[in-house]
């Protein structure tokens, strides 16, 4: 049975692609509730499934590394296994590299060794990762900006939006309800194995792609899922995708709202059973490219009050889509055109957690506080020390004389 790929246990068959880790941080940008799919297998390993392929992805301070793994849907037009290929050439040792894919020498014990790049594989990362926008710019921007940020930003580096494919990520947060994100990704696991094409199966967890459009739309899809603990939501799965079906023609009206305006879109997925405005703009930015959309729910809400003293909804006990547009319209006058990327790192900073990364931080602060002041004070006893021997000296001299 084949095995979660481990960097350090053999290192031939990883791709990798520079990037730093104030870039992207694997943990906190799989790990915050924006994509249900992503396990981490190994130590600072991850494991999902994104294109129709099983991915493990793991990264080192400057580098990005991948592993993907064969299966059906993976073969080639012959119908034969596709191969890893060649290790790179180039300049013994050289270790250089050649369009963000790193060019090293031939493979050393322990030594990560790069193979030949799949160009394929190196567009869909650079795709969902959104690799091309320049997130330390943009860090640098809302911290000047937003000194509660940047305070944060020192903690939290490195969160990046995704842009997931808009049927998963549709369906996907339909399922989050009145839910938590460890019980949301159970839902979509049982979702993708009772519908979704197999991929593999690695250390006896399968692998399964997302369903189709077709498959979630059968009228046997609602019984299934409520059987499998979907409750209400069930019915509004089936609902959606018979209607994009019917109503829509399928999956490139979903594809098209990337081309429509904010609200156009949001609009127009909101005519679909079960989709509120938190899921219509957790749609837009997540998988629509609509990079202003703040999604604002009770948790969003409470941090714009507690840490922005935002009055919006002040003496309401719930949302309305009145106050979901005043606190979307607060943050993005501060943080600007990428407001919905800023609110991912101040939501992703407030999840349970994550809490442990302040908690290391303060100590850490605490250790260099405490440094920095028996430094001072033997800064201090030195200047007394010389002091004191300056008087001295000046004594002696006196008597001599």
């Amino acid at each position: 049975m084949s095995q979660h790929a481990l960097l350090s246990a053999g290192t031939k068959s990883w791709r990798s692609l520079a990037c730093s880790r104030s870039e992207l941080r694997l943990d906190l940008t799989l790990g915050c509730g924006q994509s249900f799919r992503w396990r981490e297998t190994g130590d600072g390993h991850w494991t999902g499934v994104m294109g129709g392929r099983v991915w493990t992805l793991t990264q080192t301070d400057d580098t990005l590394w991948y592993h993907t793994y064969n299966s059906p849907n993976t073969m080639g037009g012959d119908g034969r296994k596709r191969r890893a290929g060649s290790l790179l050439q180039g300049s013994k040792g050289s270790g250089k590299r050649s369009k963000g894919v790193i060019e090293v020498k031939e493979e050393e014990e322990g030594e990560p060794v790069a193979v030949t790049p799949d160009r394929k594989e190196e567009e869909l990362l650079n795709d969902y990762f959104q690799l091309k926008v320049k997130l330390g710019d943009l860090y640098r921007d809302w911290g000047a900006a937003d000194p509660h940020f940047n305070s944060i930003a020192k903690i939290f580096t490195g969160v990046r939006m995704l842009r997931q494919d808009p049927t998963e990520c549709l369906f996907s947060f339909i399922c989050t309800s009145n839910n938590h994100i460890s019980r949301i990704q159970g839902m979509v696991e049982r979702l993708c194995q009772s519908l979704g094409t197999p991929l593999c199966q690695l250390d006896q967890t399968s692998y399964h792609d997302f369903p189709s459009l077709h498959a979630l739309a059968d009228n046997s899809v609602e019984a299934c899922l409520r059987d499998l603990g979907f409750g209400y939501r069930a019915r509004f799965l089936q609902q959606s995708a018979r209607q994009i079906l019917d109503s829509h023609g399928g999956p490139h009206w979903l594809q098209g709202l990337r081309s429509a305006p904010y609200l156009q879109a949001r609009d127009a997925l909101r005519t679909l059973p079960g989709v509120g405005p938190k899921v219509a703009d957790c749609v837009c930015l997540m998988s629509l490219e609509k990079a202003c959309v703040v999604p604002v729910d009770t948790h969003v809400w409470q941090i714009a009050k507690r840490d922005y003293s935002c009055a919006a909804g002040n003496g309401q006990k719930s949302l309305t889509d009145k106050v979901h547009r005043q606190i979307g319209d607060f943050f993005r006058q501060l943080w600007g055109p990428y407001a919905g990327w800023a609110h991912s790192v101040l939501f992703c900073s407030d999840l349970k957690k994550f809490q442990k990364l302040k908690e290391t931080h303060s100590l850490k602060q605490e250790e260099e506080e405490k440094v920095k002041i028996k430094a001072e004070g033997e800064g201090i006893n030195k200047t007394i020390q010389k002091m004191c021997n300056r008087k001295v000296n000046m004594s002696v001299k006196e008597e001599v004389e």
